[in-house]
């Protein structure tokens, strides 16, 4: 079917009027506009639930397993040639069409294996098919050959996740370590007082401060990386439990390897099928990794708040770009809104995991039944941090000032410089001078150079923030 007629079908007016559809169950009514089937229809009746649909990424994800699948099923002369190749332009069709995703209705919150969704797409490819070949095309029999919902919807879930990491999340992610880099080579020259327990510490220069964040994201996309091995080993060919019923038996590897073919990702079949069926290790993994990345992010955010508060009565180290007016009564206020902004992020991620580690535990036997949940859950969370990742790189971090008359005013009367002295004047006399300074607000120098027979010219040297930075002795 062209995107045209496509398109006439889908009119207003159409939408007004209904046709009889019938499945194993009988009749049910669908709106005449509506390329999905009646099994769709029932899913949309029985599951008025949030008004949240399945992820795009991950019905994307679900048509290309039916066009591969096809595409698999015609070279093992399993589907005829031009039932298949009708499926295939029928899920190009599909996937050319930006506006495809209102034929697939259904709420997340659905049967537990997913089947819904597997029926909606077989519903529409095979309509879509039919009106390609002039002649019918059946959902079950030929969209969903040699499949199952109980494999397709798992492997929808690995293809999908593993897709949208590498091509937003990873990207992202490299995105806001660039930008932390090249923003920590602009301010190696400033020192700032560092903070343990959020009371002074010894000092840090802001570079290392920021290359602090950086490794942490560096190492997050290692650990995510690594998680994306097991995500790359794909159900399809376990068909109803784990069997392989109903399908041929080099379905599965030849499936992989089309599919890699057309990602570019090395996909891969596996010699067992009922972990990756009656459980969702590897999506549980994924998304506690992504909890760790949330961690991060939520980390990063509150050092920028605190470093931003202010400004007179907080540390005003840094002064973040001003976005938009923070108070409809305080005039001139003005907030740090994407590390708050960030910060929500990371702890809807974290909320997600929690339901996905409980929808990993729903595995009963030879399935798990909180799939359509863990896909939604986990491909959100992919999203949101993709999104957010790169507003506080290009929003917040690109773009900061230093404020340096804050930094050392704060830095030069911190009593803490005097720990460098431990080494020659013992911690106890140095502990008497740091509760001397504090006492009276003075700085370490003033007072080190009346405790202790050590010269100024020798104190300077020694309390130099900057040297204090490079640690030794």
């Amino acid at each position: 079917m062209s995107l045209k007629r496509n398109d006439q079908i889908m009119t207003e007016e159409n939408f007004r009027k209904t046709r009889i559809a019938k499945d194993s169950l009988g009749e049910v009514e669908i709106n005449a506009g509506a390329l999905y089937g009646a099994q769709t229809q029932r899913a949309v009746n029985n599951f008025p639930i949030s008004s949240k649909k399945m992820p795009a990424a991950f019905i994307n994800s679900l048509i290309m397993i039916k066009s591969n699948a096809a595409k698999t099923n015609i070279e093992l002369d399993c589907l005829e040639k031009d039932v298949g190749e009708a499926i295939i332009k029928a899920c190009q069709t599909l996937r050319e069409d930006k506006y495809f995703m209102r034929h697939f209705p259904v709420d997340v919150f659905q049967t537990g294996s997913g089947t819904s969704s597997n029926m909606n797409a077989n519903e529409v490819i095979a309509n879509l098919a039919s009106e390609v070949l002039g002649k019918a095309i059946n959902p079950n029999d030929h969209v969903n050959f040699g499949q199952s919902s109980n494999d397709v919807i798992p492997t929808a879930i690995h293809v999908s996740a593993v897709l949208e990491v590498l091509e937003t999340l990873i990207p992202a992610l490299q995105h806001l370590i660039d930008v932390i880099e090249n923003k920590a080579i602009e301010v190696k020259s400033y020192c700032k007082t560092g903070r343990t327990h959020l009371m002074d510490a010894m000092p840090i220069r802001l570079d290392q401060s920021l290359l602090g964040w950086s490794d942490q994201l560096t190492q997050n996309i290692g650990l995510i990386e690594k998680v994306l091995e097991t995500l790359k080993k794909l159900a399809l060919g376990g068909t109803a439990v784990g069997t392989g019923i109903n399908t041929h038996a080099k379905f599965s590897a030849r499936f992989a390897e089309n599919l890699s073919t057309v990602t570019g990702v090395k996909f891969s079949s596996v010699n067992n099928f009922f972990p990756l069926m009656g459980s969702q290790d590897s999506a549980v993994a994924l998304s506690g990794q992504l909890k760790t990345l949330a961690v991060t992010i939520m980390k990063i955010s509150n050092d920028l708040r605190w470093m931003n508060s202010g400004p007179l009565s907080g540390l005003g180290e840094i002064t973040l770009k001003p976005l938009q007016p923070g108070s409809s009564i305080m005039p001139g206020k003005v907030n740090p809104v994407i590390p708050e902004a960030t910060a929500m992020v990371a702890a809807e991620v974290i909320g997600n995991d929690s339901a996905i580690t409980i929808a990993g535990q729903s595995g009963n036997f030879e399935l798990n039944v909180m799939l359509p949940l863990i896909a939604c859950n986990l491909l959100s969370s992919i999203n949101l941090l993709s999104n957010g990742i790169r507003l506080l790189a290009d929003k917040a971090i690109r773009d900061f000032t230093v404020n340096e008359s804050n930094l050392k005013k704060a830095l030069h009367k911190n009593p803490i410089l005097v720990t460098a002295l431990n080494p020659i004047i013992g911690y106890t006399k140095a502990a008497e001078i740091a509760k001397k300074a504090y006492q009276q607000s003075r700085p370490i120098i003033d007072v080190a150079v009346e405790e202790t027979d050590i010269s100024l010219e020798e104190l300077t040297k020694i309390l130099d923030p900057i040297k204090l930075t490079k640690g030794g002795l």
